[in-house]
């Protein structure tokens, strides 16, 4: 899933979404949740790793309730600059629809025992299917998995949050959005702009 499908999939004469090149953090590696309204709502989870952010698409969005396993599909890698990216993905380009960084900060791999550098241990992870690290956000704070899905489609992954102090239970990430979130706002027009035509 390299950074030519992501490429291939955008106008950019058309989106302000950043062309795809490589780029790494100088220090610590990152991470950005973005809340994506696009034909359906979903968060769009990413981790930097090798110059790009591997991306999973979150129809329900994280949670720091252990109970949820929450399904993460992986999609194309997204180019380093995207961790900054907002705004409107105009219609008839794919994604079409409004973006918003929900939550974003480092991460780092939780097993420090290991010889490899943390990318290239989270690297060694990701192709054996199982990923667990530390999560620095500001919502999103403690370990966490991404594991994938045998004998499912093969891109479907489980996100999922371990017990430790930054746990909590019944935990909603639409109850954690910013109260001026042009996502919301976004979504709130859609609707009116549906029950409008179906009284016309």
């Amino acid at each position: 899933m390299a950074l030519k499908d992501y490429n291939q999939k955008r106008k950019f004469d058309e989106t302000s979404e950043p062309k795809g090149k490589t780029k790494k953090s100088k220090d610590q590696l990152i991470f950005v949740i973005q809340r994506h309204a696009a034909s359906r709502l979903h968060y769009d989870f990413r981790l930097e790793m090798d110059g790009v952010l591997k991306s999973w698409a979150v129809p329900k969005g994280p949670s720091l309730d252990p109970k949820d396993k929450r399904l993460a599909m992986m999609v194309e890698d997204h180019p380093y600059d995207y961790k900054d990216f907002e705004g409107n993905i105009p219609e008839g380009n794919y994604g079409a629809g409004q973006v918003e960084i929900w939550d974003s900060g480092t991460y780092e791999p939780l097993d420090n025992n290991s010889k490899l550098s943390d990318e290239k241990e989270l690297l060694k992870e990701l192709h054996a299917g199982s990923l667990k690290f530390i999560l620095h956000g500001k919502k999103l704070k403690g370990e966490f998995a991404l594991v994938k899905m045998k004998n499912t489609e093969e891109n479907s992954w489980l996100l999922i949050k371990h017990k430790d102090d930054f746990a909590e239970s019944d935990y909603d990430a639409e109850e954690n959005t910013a109260k001026n979130s042009q996502v919301t706002k976004f979504l709130e027009e859609k609707k009116s702009l549906k029950s409008s035509k179906k009284k016309s």
